[in-house]
């Protein structure tokens, strides 16, 4: 059972601030200060406003200019040079929260804790399982509750929560998660719209429909296009495929990542497409023809019937970008700019750093590594990525103001949430490029939320509490009137930011989350002091056999310190997390308690493991029920 402290609403407090309107990100002021909140936590006006949710993929906080002021005091990440004047007019707008932690640091299962409102142990989607809403512990997600208190609903891009329909069978069976839907791979790069992708191919192979192989398409501006393979099923690239792949490298500058596991990954490179004709762009194409034909049919970019929002109905519009993620092609216009600039490099001691991680850190840092590309290399990396954000910045803009417009000529409040990445991004910090760590380049994003109802979050404010992704489900349905203290959403894990903002739930001490990818199972808890990390089961399996259900449930508890395989990171002292102390006599009771703290919360509060090969197999453990109470006291004593 969910902790009641941390789904109830606490009791309203009367008070009364005056509103300051900044006039621009650099102007933001009053950290953490109350907003207004003589009205309910949650919205209950007759006219409900627009909601436009906003996701980014793979995209570093520090990528945004007002974040790194309110953070840094300077608008340059320590990296270097940043640009994004759309998401600084934004933050000015609204508050910019600093510290908002991802609940999985993968796409997946951070989408599918976003979308449903609960951690990753709660609903027990750890990793790209075909999760399905069959099993009866499962609630409905975030957007279906939306539908059901009369909004229209919109996905465009990525959504990728992969919450499916129990087919019968499992599968990628749509869920209907939307009532209108635009995919970035499966109508836009389908249908011809995009740039460079990639793309598992199937044909006959002996009578049996069966996999071919991964390829790769380049799409030109001039409709031209070409694909070769990457890798053929059960043999490798033939002599032709490598010929056009060094072709393609060379054209575009591309920058791939021979030093990791996958070495055919792009981390930088010139997109073979133009600024306004990348996939990204045609996301928010979609998004603003759906907008721009309120109440009538209209053509998609590649011919079909479509019908445009219902003005009638309040609406629920879900934006997923797909960059930064990889392939990280910034338009040349945008590239051009940005490899000017000398970036800083992230410092890592492989022989320090490295020495004192658990086999399963070392592990992820193998698969992972970036530290043995060239200083040249390394600059791109970081060049491309930083003018990839940028020109996503561009691109959200546009579709901010497509979007207000719309509110504004159908006479709606409106009120825009934006998560700055489903995680987060290492260029060179632990010697990885790629997320899927437990460290703060891979769980620690930002969040702005803005209400055109500048009493619900003072524009230029700037909010440095923990919050969890976990939040922005009941954020969401508070937008919408949803009343989020009755029982039937006691389910939601998280915060309203609504009572964030405006102090009317007791802060966290800690902010969690868990995956099992790359490395195997492994959660995290995160005080603004420690960051702490730990195996949780001692299989490595992403689809679990019924017998591994529930089964030795307490082992991360009981078992040797050793294999728990332990980090423990002294913030104080070492911002950067470089120096894993979970093995140092000093902080070895530390590092225990942390243990016993994270251990109990998502391995005996609500932990769901489930067979999602069936309809309806899991296991729900309650052992520590309660554990999750929001509150961190360490004894003074543990602390050196």
């Amino acid at each position: 059972m969910i902790s009641r402290v941390n789904r109830l609403i606490t009791g309203l407090a009367s008070l009364s601030i005056s509103i300051l309107l900044a006039s621009c990100a650099s102007n933001q002021t009053d950290v953490n200060q109350a907003v207004v909140v003589n009205k309910p936590a949650y919205i209950n006006t007759k006219t409900k406003p627009n909601i436009l949710w906003i996701i980014t993929d793979d995209q570093r906080p520090d990528s945004i200019a007002a974040y790194n002021r309110a953070v840094y005091g300077t608008a340059n990440s320590p990296l270097g040079y940043v640009e994004s004047p759309n998401a600084d007019k934004l933050a000015a707008e609204g508050v910019i929260f600093t510290n908002a932690f991802n609940n999985s640091p993968a796409c997946g299962p951070s989408r599918g804790s976003m979308h449903s409102g609960r951690y990753p142990f709660r609903n027990g989607h750890y990793a790209f399982e075909l999760t399905h809403q069959e099993p009866d512990f499962v609630k409905p997600t975030v957007s279906q509750t939306m539908r059901a208190n009369g909004y229209g609903t919109a996905t465009f891009g990525k959504e990728d929560a992969y919450i499916f329909k129990w087919g019968p069978g499992q599968g990628f069976h749509d869920a209907n998660l939307y009532d209108y839907k635009v995919h970035f791979k499966h109508d836009l790069q389908k249908n011809g719209f995009g740039d460079l992708f990639t793309k598992l191919k199937y044909g006959n192979v002996d009578g049996k429909f069966s996999p071919l192989g991964l390829t790769e398409t380049v799409l030109y501006p001039n409709g031209d296009k070409k694909s070769y393979y990457l890798k053929r099923h059960k043999a490798p690239r033939n002599a032709e495929d490598q010929k056009q792949l060094e072709a393609t490298d060379k054209e575009f500058d591309l920058l791939r990542s021979y030093t990791r596991s996958n070495p055919d990954l792009i981390i930088g490179g010139e997109n073979p497409k133009p600024a306004g004709e990348t996939v990204d762009a045609y996301i928010v194409e979609e998004f603003k023809r759906y907008l721009a034909n309120q109440n009538q049919s209209f053509k998609t970019l590649w011919g079909k019937k479509a019908q445009g929002a219902n003005s009638n109905k309040p609406q629920f519009l879900h934006l997923g970008f797909h960059l930064p993620h990889t392939p990280v092609l910034p338009p040349k216009s945008y590239r051009d700019r940005f490899k000017k600039i000398k970036y800083n490099v992230p410092q890592f001691d492989k022989a320090a750093e490295l020495g004192k991680l658990p086999a399963q850190l070392v592990k992820l840092y193998n698969a992972m590594q970036a530290d043995g590309m060239t200083d040249a290399e390394k600059q791109q990396a970081i060049q491309d990525y930083y003018a990839f954000c940028a020109y996503g910045d561009a691109l959200m803009g546009d579709a901010i103001e497509a979007f207000k417009q719309y509110s504004k000529k159908n006479n709606q409040e409106y009120v825009i949430i934006f998560t700055v990445g489903d995680h987060g991004w290492h260029l060179g910090e632990q010697g990885i490029e790629a997320k899927f760590g437990p460290w703060a380049q891979s769980v620690n994003n930002a969040a702005i939320v803005v209400s055109s109802d500048k009493d619900r979050f003072k524009p230029g404010s700037v909010n440095q509490d923990l919050v969890e992704f976990v939040d922005f489900a009941p954020t969401i349905l508070a937008s919408g009137g949803v009343d989020i203290n009755k029982p039937a959403f006691d389910y939601l894990d998280g915060y309203s930011l609504y009572d964030v903002a405006a102090k009317t739930k007791p802060a966290r001490d800690y902010v969690l989350g868990e995956m099992n990818l790359v490395i195997g199972p492994r959660a995290y808890l995160h005080t603004k002091r420690f960051r702490f990390s730990m195996r949780t089961r001692p299989f490595n399996n992403v689809n679990l056999k019924p017998k591994q259900l529930g089964n030795n449930i307490k082992w991360a508890l009981v078992a040797p310190a050793e294999k728990v395989d332990m980090a423990l990171y002294d913030l104080k002292y070492d911002p950067l997390e470089r120096n894993n102390l979970a093995n140092d006599p000093k902080y070895q009771k530390l590092a225990a308690w942390f243990r016993n703290k994270l251990g109990n919360i998502v391995l005996g509060d609500g932990r769901v493991e489930a067979d999602w090969s069936q309809a309806n197999a899991y296991h729900i453990s309650h052992f520590a029920k309660g554990a999750d109470d929001k509150i961190a006291d360490i004894p003074a004593h543990l602390i050196p």
